[in-house]
């Protein structure tokens, strides 16, 4: 059992839970960049929350399938059609052979991600699957997705049902990014320090799955902004010389020669990479231990998240599908569809 695609986006990956104990080596864990969306879209399709997936920003692509397949997207609303059909995200549809998948750009998110059920079955690569584009490991031969691939799939349950969420699903808090201060924050003035939390920050362009720049807020360094390479996490808040900070994420390098004034907290990671550019936010100042204890509470969540789907009732004609169908296939006279006369005959109507 395989996928085809058709056609594909230009930033279509094979993901899955990632590659680790390996930074020593300088191989860093690439795997999602947003890993709650992507538990919730292997959930809906009975697998494993780290089973390899699709992730994608902008159009995923179009999709065909040579046996039944159920498939989920996460993290996004976004046009989603079986072949004229419209469907949602957020829970899993019934994909037939003959049938073709299109999926648009997300819409409120920067990355989603779509699984199919038994899970991408790709060789691994030092453990894994996922594609670390900067290092050509790992996915089909280190690289995006492209048309004409075929990707294998896993062993599934045909009849499994199709389910959704049982209450609607919010994967991210809202409010400032919590930041844990460090390990180089003595490098900055306690201005600089004090700017972190006052001023508002700007998502810019520049961003891929490696780092995302921040502007609005320079962070010059007092010490100077080149320091003895040290050891980088998914998080990580460098100060190059240009004074504007960038975030890493999944496909980080393992070392940096830039002052780190915070990282990140896990459990705001996600939120942080999925914000639009020209978002605006604040920071907050957290403890290492603060960080930790509300990443666990984040997992708790997720996993009763995970727990809570129910079966859907596929039969049941709802009025997004309806209005899919094109029910109507022109423009009429409201007079001719009132009195089924023509024109000329308007003396006859009664």
């Amino acid at each position: 059992m395989s996928i085809e695609i058709l056609t594909a986006g230009p930033m279509l990956t094979v993901q899955d839970a990632g590659r680790f104990g390996l930074r020593h080596m300088g191989v860093s864990p690439a795997g999602p960049i947003d890993r709650a969306a992507m538990a919730l879209a292997n959930g809906l399709v009975g697998n494993a929350p780290g089973a390899a997936a699709l992730e994608f920003a902008g159009p995923a692509g179009s999709f065909r399938c040579d046996r039944p397949v159920r498939f989920a997207i996460a993290a996004a609303d976004c046009v989603i059609r079986i072949d004229k059909r419209v469907v949602l995200a957020g829970e899993s549809h019934r994909l037939n052979p003959g049938e073709t998948l299109t999926v648009g750009v997300p819409d409120g998110a920067v990355w989603a991600y779509l699984a199919f059920s038994g899970g991408l079955d790709l060789p691994g690569v030092l453990g894994s699957c996922a594609t670390h584009l900067r290092s050509g490991l790992g996915g089909i031969e280190g690289r995006a997705v492209r048309a004409g691939d075929r990707l294998p799939l896993g062993e599934q349950t045909p009849d499994a049902p199709c389910l959704r969420p049982e209450s609607p699903v919010f994967l991210h808090e809202e409010g400032p990014i919590r930041l844990v201060l460090g390990p180089q924050d003595s490098s900055f003035s306690p201005e600089v320090i004090r700017s972190l939390t006052e001023r508002e920050f700007i998502v810019t362009p520049q961003r891929d799955r490696m780092a995302m720049v921040l502007g609005g807020v320079e962070l010059p360094a007092a010490k100077g902004h080149d320091i003895v390479s040290d050891g980088t996490v998914p998080g990580s808040v460098q100060v190059p010389g240009s004074g504007m900070p960038l975030v890493l994420l999944a496909e980080s390098q393992t070392t940096g020669g830039y002052p780190k004034i915070g990282t990140v907290a896990s459990v705001d990671l996600a939120r942080l990479a999925q914000m639009p550019v020209g978002a605006r936010f604040r920071f907050s100042l957290v403890t290492p231990a603060e960080g930790e204890d509300l990443w666990i509470a984040k997992q708790a969540r997720l996993r009763q998240m995970l727990r809570s789907f129910v079966a859907k009732p596929e039969s049941v004609l709802r009025s997004d599908y309806l209005l899919s169908c094109e029910l109507v296939g022109g423009f009429y006279d409201v007079e001719e569809i009132l009195c089924p006369v023509t024109l000329p005959d308007r003396e006859r109507r009664p």
